[in-house]
């Protein structure tokens, strides 16, 4: 797929802040039907009750400490008009990323994610934690419940993963194979548990952990491809990576490219829907620019995920 733009005779950016229209979800379906796949499968897209989602837009409207430059939400939409727009796109399966910033939020989001999934049948039941003296029992209960993917976020968080009151946590996710996508990155802004050295310490002792590392790792892309390397059960999710925003502010390591080669089975498509400064398109353009193949492009964006969560 070497003219992501001229195929469907549209580029991402040319939508502008109209609001989706019906070129932006043209040259989408353009995009995976000319690679001969039956959708895409998004593992990094965000759904949460609306006082919080709320709150998180005024965050990034405030360009706030853990944002740290304007960061405008380009689909400010209503829940029902936001799984519509996705379901247009193509994704057959996504996800609900939510994640608490304090005690006593993660078991109540549980909860609302539970109920979301269950009216939601195209959204991969979703589950997050916090490091706190019930997270074992309300994790179990989430996956004895159907949770087929969680979200830790160490950034908003501001939690060590090796907390101790995680470690059955972690146990349980690493027996039961469920994947946990990760933002341990220090990107936008560094926190004081981001970066690779807590996560290599976890990795050492729940090795066969299905981590995701959510953003590529960005900006410690190396470092986060490294233990990829090193533990075949981690994954990589191309939220926001390779788009002019994020390469802007940490571009990606040309020298790294081949080593996405090298990973093609574990690399997931990720966006941050719908929390993401620019059109869903200019992910999956920043994608096919690399010029990595059209057999890389169709297992990142939909059978490497298809996999994982068997999606048939």
């Amino acid at each position: 797929m070497t003219e992501p733009c001229g195929r469907a005779g549209f580029c991402p950016d040319d939508r502008g802040r109209r609001g989706p229209g019906r070129d932006e979800i043209r040259w989408v379906t353009a995009f995976w039907r000319e690679l001969g796949l039956p959708g895409l499968v998004d593992v990094h897209t965000h759904f949460m009750p609306e006082r919080v989602l709320a709150k998180v837009w005024a965050y990034f409207d405030a360009a706030g400490p853990l944002v740290g430059r304007s960061w405008p939400i380009t689909y400010r939409f209503a829940e029902e008009e936001r799984t519509a727009l996705l379901r247009a796109f193509g994704v057959r399966a996504f996800t609900s990323m939510l994640y608490p910033y304090k005690p006593g939020m993660a078991e109540w989001l549980n909860a609302w994610a539970a109920d979301f999934a269950a009216r939601t049948p195209d959204c991969l039941h979703t589950a997050t934690f916090f490091p706190e003296p019930d997270a074992l029992r309300y994790v179990t209960e989430a996956v004895e419940s159907g949770a087929r993917v969680f979200k830790a976020h160490l950034q908003v968080g501001g939690y060590d993963p090796n907390d101790p009151r995680l470690d059955g946590v972690w146990g349980l996710l690493e027996d039961h194979g469920i994947p946990v996508v990760t933002h341990c990155g220090s990107g936008p802004v560094p926190g004081a548990h981001t970066g690779p050295e807590p996560v290599a310490a976890l990795l050492a002792r729940h090795p066969r952990l299905r981590l995701v590392v959510a953003h590529l790792g960005t900006p410690e892309y190396a470092e986060f491809i490294a233990l990829a390397g090193r533990y075949p059960r981690v994954c990589l999710d191309t939220t926001m990576a390779f788009t002019r925003f994020t390469e802007e502010a940490a571009p990606f390591p040309r020298r790294e490219l081949p080593r996405l080669l090298d990973l093609q089975g574990r690399i997931l498509l990720g966006t941050d829907f719908p929390n993401i400064p620019y059109p869903y398109g200019e992910a999956l353009r920043a994608l096919a620019d690399l010029d990595l193949g059209d057999d890389w492009l169709r297992d990142v964006c939909h059978d490497n995920a298809a996999r994982l969560f068997g999606i048939s």
